[in-house]
């Protein structure tokens, strides 16, 4: 058993509480200790992930109680993935947020982001149901905090929006819990995944139930069409760095879709045949279509952005309604990209209000670095519009390439196709009226242009920007590990061994390092 795994929960839930009882005047010394958290997050992940890579489970038991009445947290080839993706991307949000000094317009921000991250540390990290749930509401509770941030009636109103919407989605993930746990007697994925293939097909009522409900909570938390609808409004209204960190909470939902029904309930079992393809995939096209349509429409820059992320969800989940491990592949492929992307964008928004008093999409003068935020928004918007040769292109060519079995294929291709190039008009639209028209506007005579952004949010966009081109450069590699990953997660047999202590189950990599 190793203690590393906890490192990624344990280190911002201490930091969080310090940063407010020890540092809650002194700025400089928040922002220290927070970029020192994350810094030495993205330490601890990468080697998780490194030792993850070559098939390895890692086991941790908390109290060291065994599985499946402890509290475990299980590291693969996905969770560690995504952990390490989540601490990259805090690190630059958080650049961004000290560099714009949107750290300084109210209370607890960094604090706040610690809590944030220990959520989503948590969730990924989790081999519970019941835990999952717990970092859920920490999810919750943090992201509400930051989503107020700054304060203002408009975002009040998202964020209480956003809270009503997501305590919905948590009373639905308490009565799946409950009837989960009536019908199997666990709540622990490794356990109920033995158990669950035990059950006849006639009495299955209960299971599929659970079933239902669970994939409901997880669509929420993707903000899957129809129930993306909480998803626009908050993420446009959310300050910039947040809405940036954002961009990983809809893959948490992504993230428990694959785990739970790739492990527990995994395509072809009995119990739940037909739960995966019955309108998964409908949604996940529908969700595509209002995402482009919302594009086209926006009027302002953020909500833009924000139904680009409901579009790029749609893409995600096309992939992995199909459940096939080429399939997953892609879908875990896009998700690093569009999370990127997504992040990349919020934060482009905030450039261009920075010089501006609005987001409305009509032509101004032009914002102070106008050339060098055009230059950025357009890498942006060619990365979430699919458009080569950016890593967007690369994994919608893999998710159309995987779906060439499916039944609904044609239906696929026209949309995947006619939701980008919708995509497309959108950010070039929004793109011209906001650089290339604005500098045929007349400058009045006492014209005085605002002061440019900080070096350090460039920087941090920049960075973002970087990793969204390395992530095209090496997709061949990248995408072999996905592959790898989807294998891992539709041969699971490693994993509940590991789990259940149960060796005979246990994969080869861990057999060969029993006889080392």
């Amino acid at each position: 058993m190793t203690h590393w795994i906890i490192l990624p929960i344990i280190l911002p839930a201490v930091l969080a509480p310090f940063i407010v009882l020890a540092a809650r005047y002194h700025m400089g010394i928040q922002r220290v200790f927070s970029i020192f958290g994350v810094a030495t997050l993205i330490a601890i992940t990468a080697g998780l992930a490194w030792q993850t890579s070559d098939g390895e489970i890692i086991l941790y038991r908390l109290g060291d109680w065994a599985a499946p009445f402890g509290i475990v947290l299980v590291g693969d080839r996905l969770s560690t993935t995504m952990v390490l993706l989540t601490s990259i991307l805090a690190l630059f949000v958080l650049l961004y947020a000290i560099g714009s000094k949107w750290d300084e317009r109210g209370r607890h921000f960094h604090a706040l982001f610690q809590f944030q991250l220990m959520g989503i540390m948590g969730a990924f990290l989790t081999g519970d149901l019941f835990n999952l749930f717990v970092f859920f509401e920490v999810l919750l509770i943090a992201s509400y905090g930051l989503m107020i941030h700054a304060g203002g009636n408009a975002r009040l109103r998202a964020g209480v929006q956003y809270v009503l919407y997501n305590l919905l989605g948590s009373t639905l993930f308490l009565f799946a819990l409950g009837a989960l746990y009536a019908e199997t007697g666990t709540l622990n994925m490794a356990d109920l995944a033995d158990r669950v293939s035990l059950f006849e097909a006639s009495n299955t009522v209960g299971i599929r139930i659970a079933a239902v409900l669970l994939l409901l909570v997880f669509a929420i938390k993707a903000a899957i069409a129809p129930l993306h609808f909480w998803l626009p409004s908050s993420y446009s209204e959310a300050p910039a760095p947040v809405a940036a960190l954002f961009a990983i909470m809809t893959k948490v939902g992504a993230y428990a879709i694959i785990r739970v029904y790739t492990m527990a309930f995994p395509p072809g079992t009995e119990v739940t045949e037909g739960l995966h393809g019955l309108w998964l995939l409908p949604a996940a096209l529908v969700t595509m279509v209002i995402g482009a349509v919302g594009v086209l429409a926006a009027k302002k820059l953020d909500r833009l952005v924000a139904f680009s992320v409901v579009g790029s969800m749609g893409m995600v989940m096309v992939a992995v309604s199909q459940f096939t491990p080429d399939s997953i592949a892609a879908a875990l492929y896009y998700m690093v990209h569009s999370t990127l992307a997504a992040a990349v964008l919020f934060l482009i928004s905030d450039l261009v209000r920075s010089g501006r008093s609005h987001l409305r999409l009509t032509t101004e003068l032009p914002v102070a670095g106008a050339a060098l935020t055009a230059a950025l928004f357009f890498l942006g918007a060619i990365a979430m519009s699919g458009l080569p040769p950016l890593s967007g292109f690369v994994g919608k060519l893999l998710i159309l390439d995987a779906s060439f079995d499916a039944t609904l294929m044609v239906w696929i291709w026209v949309i995947v196709l006619s939701a980008s190039l919708v995509t497309v008009v959108g950010f070039a639209r929004a793109g011209s009226t906001l650089f290339w028209k604005a500098e045929s506007v007349e400058k009045p005579e006492d014209y005085a242009p605002e002061p440019r952004p900080a070096a350090l949010s460039y920087v941090a966009v920049g960075g973002l920007v970087s990793l969204l081109i390395a992530h095209t450069v090496f997709a061949g590699p990248v995408h072999r590990f996905m592959s790898a990953t989807s294998a891992q997660l539709f041969a699971p047999a490693p994993y509940i061994a590991t789990v259940l202590d149960t060796p005979g189950r246990l994969s080869k990599p861990k057999e060969k390092e029993d006889q080392k």
